[in-house]
């Protein structure tokens, strides 16, 4: 052991906004090893962290200050070396704190009990002794927690979250939470066991095509040489993308290494599960964020333990303790969902890829509307490049119409959101006993309301953003941060009468579809009507065996659902997407679209798409109403050149906010400043500027949007940012760094 270290010491990765490990104390009787879970005091609270190194130098801190550790959660590391590498590098690449990047990795939540309470500070007691001047109510409640010197549980004072705030920020109270292990945080050898006698392959395989088999050899050929290799396969809807990852799953199998495989949302994994386990039984373990606690707990243990060797899962899935998986695959890895937007900000699906060179293994990353940074890998030749042109059985691809609203208007004189081309088709498809899809991106009945006296929208009270009118619960909602209240019958500004709904959203679609063909069985999918677990998956199932003739709803509806009775897809305000102040506004438009038309047409009937649009001309509608993702990757990527927007730089955006607008502006102008000082060669900094959500959540917020020539450009400027808040004192949460943002909002 080098002579600047000491034995007694070790340092733990905490999951605070804090970018630096904290050393701590090991007690004799403790053994500690890195990738353990430990209890550690972090001010008055004691926080679950993980020990990254053991036997660290004191760091210039005296005994006396360096506090010891409470106790270990486990007699073993939860986090194995490679995963604390990867955790490094997630860390150092999204510059997020890595006690936050390990806190995600873990979902052992169900082995720590928190015990949350108030007690009194010691202002708080010198208050009660010294009788200050209080109101009535402060004054009991100060007196009951003096006389519980333990504190009174969170639980207990529900209904005085108002007068304790009064008090916490007097400085007299405080939240103090207790961390304690479970009685049960162990897998027992039996559960292991039992789960784990399955037969390699349980059902038969589909017959590949000529593509089909194409791709597996070449996938195939990239396993043998026992390197690390991304390959993108890129195929139409219906090509039989999901039969050549199970061929895949299956020659890494015959290699003795595990699969890993992740989908974009939680809705997806059931009929994908479904698929897997009829092939590979219980070998399979399905793992997301929408799990209860314990039974994702162990799960997560049945994959350590290797009773599982295929994971399927969403984003967070890219953490399964899989050993030394050999194929990673990413279906529609375009998906601006495996993208977290919450501390700490990583993306799925290029965690997928360091995984997997990590584990030196083979990584597909499979679409039928690449991201254009990804095609653009592929063209440049850093990824390989697979292509399925056709859908399987030689079935066409759905004929398109593209109905311009503008043009309905003029003729039939009135404001409908149902042409008459689509009801005539899905009049004529529900007459054939077909099934039909309608999709409008936008949740709720109308988009907002507007008073038509004074003219404002009804606005979220911790966002700047309109509120959505949801007429099944009567409420305002706020899409954002979650704000609710009952629709007003008076205008908030004015106390004008003369409110107005305005706009549709996918509940309007539903009542308005109702009306139109009352014989109908329509279902509705969206996060409202999802709310509650296996709720989406009901409503999927209902439609899968045809006891829903129309279902409606947004994005939800629109990828990998395999449904060979839907006939019909029906896009409603299919430019509501180009309005985002995004430049990637136009790519999410044109895969939305070409991903909910690959829904129509898919088994013997042929398939018919209608697409309504008051922008008929954009070129992300035409070459989504042509199924034509050349012409669009070259006009999106001229754009993108031109305007210096990835894949031909580095991109960040660095997001100033606090709870007070003239703190968030001098925040924002300090930055601004340091930016300029150090302005670098290849950087082009645009902002600050107001966000395009000025306020959420309670922060008013600013942001600048970074542009790179190189990676180490972009590093260099952000971690000068950083360190620059640090050294100005800058709120911990007030710096908010997003490397490769999905949304500018």
């Amino acid at each position: 052991m080098p002579a600047n270290t000491d034995p007694h010491y070790c340092e733990v990765a905490l999951p605070v906004p804090l970018d630096q490990p904290f050393t701590y104390s090991i007690p004799s009787a403790m053994q500690v090893a890195p990738g353990m879970r430990v209890v550690a005091p972090f001010g008055a609270r004691r926080l679950v962290g993980v020990v990254i190194r053991c036997g660290v130098a004191a760091n210039g801190l005296s005994p006396a200050a360096i506090k010891p550790l409470v106790r270990t959660l486990e007699d073993e590391p939860a986090i194995s070396e490679d995963f604390l590498r990867l955790s490094r590098w997630i860390a150092d690449y999204y510059l997020a704190p890595q006690g936050e990047v390990l806190a995600a990795m873990l979902p052992l939540e169900s082995a720590v009990q928190r015990t949350a309470r108030w007690t009194l500070t010691p202002s708080g007691e010198q208050a009660v002794v010294n009788e200050t001047r209080t109101g009535a109510d402060e004054r009991r409640l100060l007196q009951r927690l003096s006389k519980r010197r333990g504190g009174i549980r969170r639980e207990s004072l529900r209904d005085a979250v108002a007068l304790l705030e009064r008090l916490r920020k007097k400085g007299w109270v405080r939240a103090e939470v207790s961390v304690a292990a479970s009685a049960q945080t162990t897998t027992h050898a039996g559960d292991v066991a039992a789960a784990s006698g399955a037969p390699t392959i349980i059902s038969g395989r589909l017959a590949l095509t000529r593509k089909q088999g194409e791709a597996l050899a070449r996938i195939r050929g990239q396993m043998e040489t026992g390197q690390f290799g991304v390959l993108l396969l890129h195929g139409v809807t219906g090509s039989g993308k999901t039969e050549v990852y199970l061929r895949a799953i299956e020659l890494s199998l015959g290699r003795d290494r595990p699969a890993l495989m992740l989908v974009p949302e939680i809705s997806l994994t059931p009929a994908m599960a479904e698929l897997f386990t009829a092939r590979f039984g219980s070998r399979v373990a399905v793992l997301h964020s929408g799990l209860a606690g314990r039974e994702r707990e162990a799960r997560w243990r049945r994959v350590r333990e290797g009773a599982s060797n295929i994971v399927i899962g969403t984003r967070s899935a890219v953490f399964a303790p899989l050993p030394r998986p050999g194929l990673v695959i990413v279906d529609e890895e375009h998906d601006a969902s495996y993208k977290q937007e919450e501390a700490p900000r990583y993306n799925g699906r290029d965690v997928a890829i360091v995984r997997g060179q990590q584990a030196q293994a083979t990584v597909v990353l499979g679409s039928a509307t690449p991201a254009v940074e990804t095609r653009y890998h592929a063209q440049t030749g850093k990824y390989q490049l697979l292509e399925l042109e056709s859908r399987v059985l030689e079935r066409p691809l759905p004929a398109t119409e593209v109905v311009d609203m503008r043009q309905e208007f003029a003729e039939t004189g009135r404001q409908s959101f149902l042409s008459r081309a689509l009801l005539d088709a899905i009049s004529r498809r529900l007459h054939q006993q077909e099934q039909v899809l309608v999709l409008l991106n936008r949740r709720g009945y109308s988009a907002f309301v507007l008073c038509r006296t004074c003219g404002k929208a009804i606005e979220c009270g911790n966002c700047s953003i309109t509120l959505t009118h949801h007429r099944r619960s009567a409420r305002l909602l706020c899409h954002y941060c979650g704000f609710a209240q009952p629709v007003p019958r008076l205008c908030p500004q004015c106390s004008s009468e003369h409110l107005q709904f305005v706009g549709e959203g996918s509940e309007k679609v539903e009542e308005a579809l109702h009306q139109h063909f009352p014989q109908a069985r329509i279902g509705r999918l969206d996060r409202d009507t999802a709310r509650g677990r296996g709720r989406a998956e009901a409503i999927l199932a209902a439609f899968q065996q045809h006891a829903l003739d129309i279902l409606t709803g947004t994005q939800m509806i629109a990828k990998g659902h395999d449904i060979h009775r839907v006939t019909l897809v029906g896009v409603i305000s299919a430019d509501i997407g180009l309005a985002r102040p995004d430049f990637r506004s136009a790519e999410r438009t044109f895969q939305l679209l070409t991903q909910v038309a690959g829904r129509a047409g898919r088994g013997e009937r042929a398939g018919e798409v209608i697409i309504q649009t008051y922008y008929p001309e954009h070129y992300a509608i035409r070459a989504a109403a042509a199924q034509d993702y050349a012409q669009f990757y070259r006009q999106e990527l001229r754009f993108r050149e031109l305007m210096h927007y990835p894949p031909f730089t580095a991109l960040a955006n660095v997001v100033v906010r606090s709870a007070s607008a003239e703190t968030a502006a001098k925040l924002t102008g300090m930055l601004a400043r340091h930016l300029e000082a150090v302005r670098a060669v290849g950087l082009r900094v645009l902002g600050p500027a107001a966000a395009p959500i000025p306020r959420l959540k309670r922060s008013y917020r600013y942001h600048f949007l970074l542009k790179a020539s190189s990676r180490n450009v972009l590093r260099k400027i952000l971690l000068s940012c950083r360190e620059f808040a640090a050294r100005q004192k800058f709120p911990p949460a007030s710096l908010l760094l997003d490397v490769d943002p999905q949304s500018l909002l």
